[in-house]
């Protein structure tokens, strides 16, 4: 069973690298390989929990993919690739919509636990937005989910505590074409561990018995248990269930991977990874020749100096977009449509969101003129129409829009993660473009940002990649665009919510006609581009760079990063 994955990923690799990559092996075949290798990448290290809120916002999928495993993963074109080693999913036939997981029986966490359904029982529970406690407003959910995209369409999970397979059956009205983004790579949580420290028997158990202590303390663990801070981790709690494991982390030297020795399929290549976020000082890392790996945004860095390097700028399947507030300032939708009209779109595009060797079609041919369709589908060129009166730049329709909000003198906080250069040059630009409009724009960057700060009303918009993600971010299905805008989903941190919208992201994941798809989606983009909860500018553009000797390196712009393969790694020098 293990074989399969592992010649694809070789596959690959050979294909993306091409014929440099065998130039490389080639001429590396006499050099020491390193027994190391830095990684470079514009996430965040705040959580093991990939589906969580944090972790999803912060990029922990860039980081653990290759740690906490699952039934898929991501792979370097945004597409979902079926994970043979961690075991197999496939739809059976019926007129319900059921998936049968079965789990490699070889599967061992690092702890010595088997892998078991209880992982997918808790997944399900998490995600499903099912299970909640009493709210001054109304019920609110026990799990601070990124997302219930397709987890809140299962109907049940049928496992045997400690088994290996397990049977997921929707809801009879209800199917879920996107299922593939379901059980993956950097989500799917140790439920032993979440079971050992809440002090219940196991998940299953606790949720089969509804007893609302249990289902309490589970959701509390599986909210910040795996919250990954300064201190020193327990590491008890972080079992890997890849090729990797944790052995320590810390603000100053970053994240240390090694290999785990429980790990079943092919041994990693490299011994040790260590994983340096977005901040750490790169340029000191590059200019110590520390670092093999970088990807980080184009731009982000001033003067990082990648001689040596083998040098990728790529447009990413991320969106580059300001995420605004639908309440402060920003609770007049004619202020956000003011606010709209006076970003400088193309001017932000021409600066800063070009690749060189830009394409004339697709992914990065200009400035994203939709919310939640990627510039390479083809439903892309019908549902644009609405972003043609925001472009940028309008000052007087800018100043009518102010004027019909009666909000007097406006003043916009835009947060971001510092250090980042390309972003604070955005905020220049649009401090200068919206000034003749009356707007003014307050540059609210910081080292500590957050997107939760949107939420508490500390900024006024977030400028930052999907899901208000700080870097990898986006995948070709584009769930968390979708997601980030529906009502009640964790990703939605500027509050937006709109009935309509939610009822055609749910037909959309359940109807794959075409006709049916061109239609909700034109209707989505019309309604998001008069309601404006948040402005795309971009594809965000990813810097990725391969140090000299660097073998199966394959880029990634989207949520999963270039680690996607990081066990495949090898250095030479």
């Amino acid at each position: 069973m293990r074989q399969p994955r592992s010649r694809a990923v070789r596959l690959i690799g050979v294909l993306a690298a091409g014929t440099l990559a065998a130039g490389l092996a080639a001429g590396c075949s006499s050099k020491n390989q390193v027994p190391s290798i830095g990684y470079a990448v514009d996430a965040t290290i705040a959580t093991y929990n990939g589906g969580s809120t944090l972790g999803a916002s912060t990029g922990s999928t860039a980081v653990f993919g290759r740690v906490v495993t699952g039934f898929f993963y991501t792979g370097p074109e945004g597409q979902q690739v079926a994970d043979t080693d961690f075991g197999t999913a496939k739809e059976v036939p019926g007129d319900v919509q059921t998936i049968q997981y079965r789990l490699n029986p070889d599967g061992v966490y690092s702890d010595g636990v088997p892998t078991s359904c209880d992982d997918l029982v808790l997944a399900w529970a998490s995600r499903s937005g099912r299970f909640t406690k009493p709210g001054e407003r109304g019920p609110i959910p026990l799990f601070d989910a990124a997302s219930t995209a397709g987890y809140a369409d299962i109907e049940r999970v049928d496992c045997q505590p400690g088994s290996r397979d397990a049977t997921v059956v929707f809801r009879p009205d209800r199917r879920y074409s996107a299922w593939r983004n379901l059980f993956t790579a950097g989500e799917l949580m140790p439920a032993h561990v979440a079971a050992r420290v809440a002090n219940v028997p196991n998940v299953v158990s606790a949720l089969q018995s509804g007893d609302p202590n249990a289902l309490g303390r589970v959701a509390e663990f599986w909210n910040t248990g795996w919250n990954i801070g300064a201190g020193n981790l327990d590491l008890t709690r972080f079992p890997s269930s890849g090729p990797y494991r944790i052995e320590s982390f810390s603000a100053k030297d970053g994240l240390v991977l090694v290999a785990n020795e429980r790990w079943w399929g092919n041994k990693p290549a490299t011994g040790r990874i260590m994983v340096w976020p977005k901040n750490i000082d790169l340029k000191s890392k590059v200019g110590d020749s520390a670092a093999g790996v970088v990807d980080i945004g184009a731009g982000s860095v001033k003067d990082l100096n990648l001689d040596g390097f083998r040098v990728q700028n790529v447009p990413g399947r991320g969106v580059e977009q300001l995420v605004l507030a639908t309440g402060g300032v920003f609770g007049s939708a004619d202020l956000r449509r003011a606010f709209a009209l006076c970003v400088p779109r193309q001017a932000l595009f021409d600066k800063l969101g070009k690749v060189p060797d830009a394409p004339k079609t697709g992914l990065g041919s200009g400035p994203l003129n939709a919310h939640i369709v990627q510039q390479d589908s083809l439903f892309y060129p019908s549902v644009t129409g609405a972003a043609g009166k925001f472009a940028g730049g309008d000052v007087g329709a800018a100043t009518q829009a102010v004027a019909a909000s009666k909000t007097a003198n406006p003043t916009i906080r835009i947060g971001y993660l510092r250090p980042d250069e390309r972003r604070a040059q955005t905020v220049a630009m649009i401090t200068e473009a919206c000034k003749p409009a009356g707007i003014t724009v307050v540059d609210a960057g910081a080292p500590d940002f957050t997107p939760s700060q949107l939420t508490e009303g500390k900024v006024d918009a977030v400028l930052g990649s999907t899901a208000s993600a700080p870097g990898p971010a986006g995948s070709r299905s584009g769930v968390a665009a979708t997601s980030a805008l529906r009502t009640g989903s964790g990703l939605n941190f500027g509050r937006f919510g709109n009935g309509r919208y939610d009822a055609i992201t749910d037909q959309l994941a359940a109807d794959d006609n075409s006709t049916t798809q061109l239609n909700l989606l034109t209707e989505a983009e019309n309604l998001l581009w008069a309601e404006l909860p948040s402005i795309p500018l971009f594809a965000s553009p990813r810097t990725i760079a391969f140090g000299g000797g660097l073998q199966n390196g394959v880029a990634a712009p989207n949520q999963a990063g270039s680690g996607w393969n990081m066990d495949r790694w090898v250095l030479k020098r």
